[in-house]
Parts: C-alpha cells; sequence; structure tokens
C-alpha cells in the first residue's frame, strides 16, 4: 500500500467533519440545535489533526473516537472537542485559557477561530511537543506553559472563556475568579464515573450559573 498524501488526509479530515455534523442532527433534543457552528466546522476543515497526535497514530486521526496519547491521556473524540467549542462561542479577539494541552489540537482549533489562547498542560512531555507543532504550524497567537491547570494562569487573567479538557467534582474556584464578567466556560463535571459536559456563565455581578448539557467521560483533573 502506497503512503497516505495529504489529499487522501483532507478526505478524512472532510468525513470527519461529516460525522460531527451527523452527530449534531441526533443530538439536536439534548442541545436545542442541530448544526455545528460554522466557524468551528470552518476550523476543524483546515487544522491537520493528524499533526497533532502520535506518530504511529496519525492514520487513524480522523475516526471517530478518542484515541490514547500517553500518560493515561486522551484526545477527545472530534464530536466532543467540537461541542465543547461551540458551547464556548468564541469570538475573534476573545482571551481564552485552555487547562489541558495535551498535543495542542484544540489550542489550534481556538486559534483558528481567533482567540489569544493560553494553554496549561501538567504533562511536560505534552507541553513540549504541543509547544512545536503550534509553532511549526504558525500558531503564533497561542502561548504554553507546564502547570497545574486547575490554578489557571493568572498572569494573563480575566478571560473571556475558559475551557477545561478534565473533570472536576465542582468548577475551580481559581478558574472561575479568573473568568471575566459574562465570561463562559465548558468544563466536565462529576466524579470519575458520572460527569456531566457543563457550560458555566458568570454574571456582571460575579454570580456563577451551571448548565448541564450531556453525559460524558474524561479523566480527572489533577489538583
Amino acid at each position: 500500500m502506497k503512503p497516505m498524501t495529504e489529499q487522501h488526509l483532507a478526505i478524512f479530515r472532510r468525513h470527519m467533519v461529516e460525522v460531527v455534523d451527523l452527530h449534531f442532527d441526533l443530538t439536536e433534543a439534548e442541545l436545542g440545535k442541530s448544526e455545528l457552528d460554522p466557524h468551528v466546522r470552518a476550523a476543524m476543515m483546515e487544522v491537520p489533526r493528524h499533526l497533532f497526535v502520535p506518530a504511529q497514530l496519525a492514520a487513524v486521526a480522523y475516526h471517530d473516537g478518542p484515541l490514547p496519547i500517553g500518560f493515561d491521556k486522551t484526545i477527545s473524540q472530534p464530536y466532543i472537542g467540537a461541542l465543547m467549542l461551540d458551547l464556548m462561542e468564541v469570538r475573534p479577539g476573545h482571551k481564552v485559557l485552555e487547562v489541558g494541552t495535551g498535543y495542542g489540537y484544540q489550542a489550534a482549533l481556538l486559534a483558528e477561530l481567533g482567540a489569544e489562547v493560553w494553554t496549561v498542560e501538567i504533562v511536560e512531555e505534552f507541553a513540549g511537543e504541543a509547544s512545536l507543532r503550534l509553532q511549526q504550524l504558525g500558531y503564533n497567537r497561542v502561548q504554553v506553559r507546564v502547570g497545574d491547570g486547575s490554578r489557571g494562569w493568572i498572569e494573563h487573567a480575566p478571560y473571556d472563556r475558559i475551557l477545561v479538557t478534565a473533570a472536576a467534582k465542582a468548577p475551580p474556584p481559581p478558574l472561575l475568579e479568573q473568568l471575566a464578567p459574562d465570561g463562559r466556560m465548558v468544563v466536565p463535571i462529576g466524579s470519575k464515573d458520572v460527569q456531566q459536559l457543563s457550560v458555566v456563565t458568570k454574571s456582571a455581578t460575579g454570580d456563577a450559573e451551571i448548565r448541564e448539557v450531556i453525559p460524558v467521560r474524561f479523566t480527572q483533573l489533577e489538583v
């Protein structure tokens, strides 16, 4: 079998996005909408997901499921990743904090959406890989740091949006403090076995409101 070309990978990428479209249509009742935000859709068509997984998994990077990336971590199923970005409602110029960089795929999507991104990763090896890939692909609006993401990145707060790619029993207080008034955080909330993907909105007066969306399963946020 001959090696895959960029044209082949682009076909797989388009198929991945079409499957995400199908998921949105099937979960319309739960989501209250049947279509993925067109800006998120365009970003997913643009970002080469196969470069944000371990090299040996590049051929299956566009499959409809999570993939192991090491250290008992995964890159999320494309549908779940897309849904999290859709729920965030990111707009150009937004300041976004990401907790859990992984190999940098979600950070690249956020940059494609026009956000300024600060992303924190507790696994040093992941942070190094992500930083290298993002720089090589020209995502200069993303800054990566090794550290405990549950504490945020206070030097650049407040953030318009916060994305948490690991589960917490409740929204971490430091992240709520670093969320701007009228901002929103997307985070899986719950125990190890039972979680709800949730949208946390912060009012102008600082009150937080939580809306549960769908059941999910993420690794636990290390605090």
